[in-house]
């Protein structure tokens, strides 16, 4: 599952009005006076927007989103989280565009190139995904996030090998990722390390009780080792949380599991 990182402080250390841009002498920059009036009114809509997407109302944030493209049209951070909620709607090319825009105002910025990798990974553009977490990489070499979701675009190559370092770089920045610690496990179990992959699966589980993915993946492996009651009593677990883990579709395209996961609760459900 890629991840997307939503840029928080939009109307303090990000909203830079006419200066986001590098202004040279062959190139005028539009400056913007914006008085507190203003700055009151960004700050509720942007409140509005973050609402609505912690709702699920995706379309409704996107609306409060372009509402602020309008008014801070220079703030990158409005165009990085409307291209958020463009994903979150699978409107993907629009994201795109909107992410271009926020680089071309921050292109020194990390979040809008992880936004953008995550955007074009939903289009199946891994090598320009890879590329664009390169990038974060060269400006922050310890984004645990980038790692993650480099291995993601990796694992969409197939190169399971790979992902399962970049997974593991993730877990080791940040101990407390747990979603990288899951690719992680997932990793290993596609690259054949099947007792290392349920070690980690269920210390998972023990440690993060309502993580349904985890659940799902040790319901895959307890029962190819012929653990049904643990398997049975993992997946009951799973399902009550997240009933999207019964769908193959979901998890081959949307959450991306490896193929050997995938097959392996395929023979749980088949046999169920």
């Amino acid at each position: 599952m890629v991840m997307m990182r939503w840029i928080l402080s939009l109307l303090c250390v990000l909203l830079v009005f006419g200066s986001a841009v590098p202004v040279s002498k062959a190139q005028e920059v539009e400056t913007f006076t914006v008085n507190e009036e203003q700055l009151q009114r960004g700050d509720e809509l942007a409140h509005k927007a973050f609402e609505a997407t912690e709702e699920g109302d995706f379309a409704q944030a996107e609306a409060y989103w372009t509402q602020l493209t309008e008014e801070f049209p220079n703030n990158p951070a409005v165009w990085s989280n409307r291209g958020n909620t463009r994903v979150s709607q699978n409107k993907l090319d629009e994201a795109i565009a909107d992410f271009n825009q926020a680089i071309k105002l921050a292109p020194d910025a990390p979040d809008p190139y992880l936004n953008r990798g995550a955007a074009l990974e939903g289009k199946r553009r891994y090598e320009e995904a890879i590329g664009d977490y390169n990038r974060v990489l060269e400006i922050n070499p310890e984004d645990a996030m980038a790692y993650n979701n480099r291995g993601n675009a990796k694992g969409g190559q197939g190169r399971w090998e790979e992902a399962l370092t970049d997974y593991q770089k993730a877990a080791y920045l940040a101990p407390n990722f747990a979603f990288a610690r899951a690719n992680a496990a997932l990793a290993l179990y596609q690259t054949g390390k099947k007792g290392e992959a349920l070690r980690t699966m269920s210390n998972l589980v023990r440690k993060y009780p309502m993580f349904p993915d985890m659940r799902a993946a040790l319901t895959a492996v307890l029962w190819e080792q012929g653990k049904q009651g643990e398997a049975e009593s993992n997946w009951v677990a799973a399902v009550n949380m997240d009933n999207r883990y019964q769908n193959l579709d979901w998890l081959k395209n949307i959450r991306r599991w490896p193929p050997q996961m995938i097959a392996a609760l395929d023979k749980f459900l088949n046999l169920k």
